[in-house]
Formats: C-alpha cells, sequence, structure tokens
C-alpha cells in the first residue's frame, strides 16, 4: 500500500516582535540570531526527509528560515502563505489591543484595516486545494496565525477554529491522512525539541 502523503508546516524563526508578542503581518522583519540558530536546527530536524515540492511566504522570516534550514534552491515562493494581514493592529501586542477591545479574538474578529478570519481561511482552503492534488510530501515555510488556519481548515473546521492550535518559532507540525484521501488528520504539532531555549 501507497504511503499517503503529508503536510510539513514550518513556521519561521524567532524575530524582535516574535520575541515581543507583536503582531507582524507585512512588516518584514528579519531572525533574531537565535531565530537564526534555531532555522539552522529545523534543518537538522528534517534532515533525511523527501519532499515533491517546497513552498514559501514570500516574507524574509519565512525565506530565511527556509534558506537556512537548506531548502532555499527548491523553494518555490506561494504569496498564499503570507501572514494574517493585521492592518491597524500591525506591530501591537494582544495585551494592547484587549486594552482597546476586551473581547477581541483574532479567529473570530479579525482586524480592522486589515483581513478577516474568513479572508484568510479562504487563502488557506485555496492552498490546501492544490496541496490535496500533490501525490508526494510537501513542505510549507510561513507564519504562525497562516499554519494555524491552514490546520483549521486542513481539518474541516471553522475559521475561528485556528484559535485553539497554538504555534511556537521555529516549530514543526505535520497534516496528513489516515486510512484515506477522504480522512485528514493532524498527525503532528508544534514540535519544538530541536529548538534551543
Amino acid at each position: 500500500m501507497q504511503a499517503l502523503p503529508q503536510v510539513f508546516l514550518a513556521r519561521h524563526g524567532q524575530t524582535a516582535w516574535s520575541l515581543t508578542g507583536q503582531h507582524t503581518g507585512a512588516t518584514d522583519l528579519p531572525l533574531t540570531v537565535t531565530g537564526e540558530a534555531n532555522a539552522r536546527r529545523l534543518g537538522e530536524r528534517l534532515q533525511g526527509l523527501a519532499f515533491e515540492r517546497v513552498l514559501c511566504s514570500p516574507l524574509q522570516r519565512a525565506r530565511r528560515t527556509c534558506e537556512l534550514a537548506g531548502f532555499r534552491a527548491r523553494a518555490a515562493i506561494d504569496p498564499r502563505l503570507s501572514e494574517w494581514h493585521y492592518g491597524d493592529y500591525e506591530g501591537r501586542t494582544s495585551a494592547e489591543i484587549h486594552a482597546l477591545r476586551p473581547d477581541w479574538q483574532l479567529f473570530r474578529d479579525g482586524c480592522p484595516g486589515g483581513e478577516s478570519p474568513a479572508q484568510v481561511a479562504a487563502r488557506a482552503d485555496s492552498l490546501i486545494a492544490a496541496l490535496r492534488a500533490e501525490a508526494g510530501d510537501t513542505l510549507l515555510f510561513s507564519s504562525g496565525h497562516l499554519l494555524r488556519m491552514l490546520a483549521a481548515r486542513w481539518l474541516s473546521l471553522p475559521p475561528v477554529e485556528g484559535a485553539r492550535f497554538a504555534l511556537d518559532t521555529a516549530s514543526l507540525g505535520t497534516l496528513g491522512y489516515e486510512h484515506t484521501l477522504q480522512q485528514p488528520v493532524l498527525r503532528l504539532w508544534n514540535e519544538t525539541r530541536h529548538v534551543a531555549r
């Protein structure tokens, strides 16, 4: 029996804003020294795995993670992997946003001047349709909230459920199937044993 394909999700390494908890959408920040070191460790974790395709967000934090992990030469840039557009909340922490809107939840409410959960889910759905057509394994490099939405939509959950999938920098996750292609599952989530603390 042929192995069912898997989708490996690699979140970018640490940036200055991921360290401080600031929402980082289109702001194109570099990795920190720790972020670069952990991107290399992520590459070590991925050694020995074979991928039919490697796709990467156009943002430099994902591209640099991809490069340091050893996949730059094979990676194709896919704009659907760009992080959530936070609009008015770009650069703000959740605490700062909650001071203005105490009940705010990103995956339910979206961002004024930015993307709604439905818009991000539509990007994820488009990507998932392409991924499900692949016969082999795929590796994706992207950002936290986009990958959380991708996981929720892979499992046919409503966009709001992306809030339940916490994801650390330089972590690894795997989406796959159980028994048949009609049974999508989460096979691995937020693995960080390769990351230095």
